[in-house]
């Protein structure tokens, strides 16, 4: 049977303010990239999402940017190697903890937004990331999986380091011929058809090629599927993608 893991951003709000619906997308997903506080999210947060997590059998991942909580993460930053991996490690481990008292462990790291997109193509940020995973891993006695997009120096670094790694694949974002992301501002970039992003899920499961942006055919291997959380009606395109994926033949369940 076709297995594969379905991932959303959750605790991605701050303080009084919230954007994700996380109990409706803990319903729905079977791992949850949390903020960890540098994009978004706050310790209360954190932890609620991480109780209710453990309690839904969901894996647990540390979603990690750049210091940005006003631009939610998506602000491109030149930040020094040492900076970026104390960083990424002081992220992890401030998820770790909560993680823990839930009864439950980071399992992985995934970086959002413009790190995300950096480390695509950008070996020393890449390589600053890897070394924040490997201090979180070395505190939390198991290393712990990388998550990004195919073909990536993240997780072409994060393999040289002996790290798991974990290729993502985005139903709700069109794609470029090389098999990156459309940068947001291009038209089409974030797809809203839910029918159409139901479509290229199971697509992305069973081994469908999908159409690139030019309209070439495009074939995306992953072993997580995303659904953006702060996305409008996250949760309820969260659960139609899961009920076509089961209708589908495909089993989900966390890689983690």
């Amino acid at each position: 049977m076709v297995t594969i893991d379905l991932n959303a951003d959750l605790g991605e709000g701050f303080g009084r303010w919230t954007l994700t619906d996380d109990d409706a997308l803990l319903a729905s997903v079977t791992s949850a990239n949390v903020a960890c506080g540098f994009h978004a999210g706050d310790p209360v947060t954190m932890r609620g999402v991480c109780e209710r997590a453990v309690a839904s059998g969901v894996a647990i991942g540390a979603q990690v940017s750049y210091r940005d909580l006003a631009g939610f993460g998506r602000r491109a930053m030149d930040v020094p190697s040492e900076e970026l991996a104390a960083e990424v490690a002081y992220q992890v481990g401030a998820l770790g903890l909560f993680a823990r008292a839930a009864g439950g462990e980071v399992g992985y790291v995934k970086p959002h937004g413009a790190l995300y997109n950096r480390v695509v193509r950008d070996r020393f940020q890449a390589g600053a990331v890897v070394e924040g995973v490997m201090l979180a891993s070395t505190v939390a006695g198991v290393p712990l999986a990388v998550m990004g997009l195919p073909g990536s120096e993240l997780l072409e670094v994060a393999r040289d380091a002996g790290l798991p790694t974990v290729s993502e694949a985005f139903a709700d974002r069109a794609y470029l011929p090389d098999g990156t992301l459309a940068p947001r501002g291009t038209p089409g970039a974030v797809i809203d058809d839910v029918e159409l992003v139901v479509a290229r899920a199971v697509a992305i499961a069973t081994g469908v090629p999908l159409l690139a942006v030019d309209g070439t055919e495009l074939l995306v291997r992953a072993d997580s599927v995303c659904v953006h959380g702060d996305t409008p009606g996250a949760a309820a395109l969260a659960a139609r993608v899961r009920e076509a994926l089961e209708e589908a033949g495909v089993s989900l369940r966390p890689f983690a």
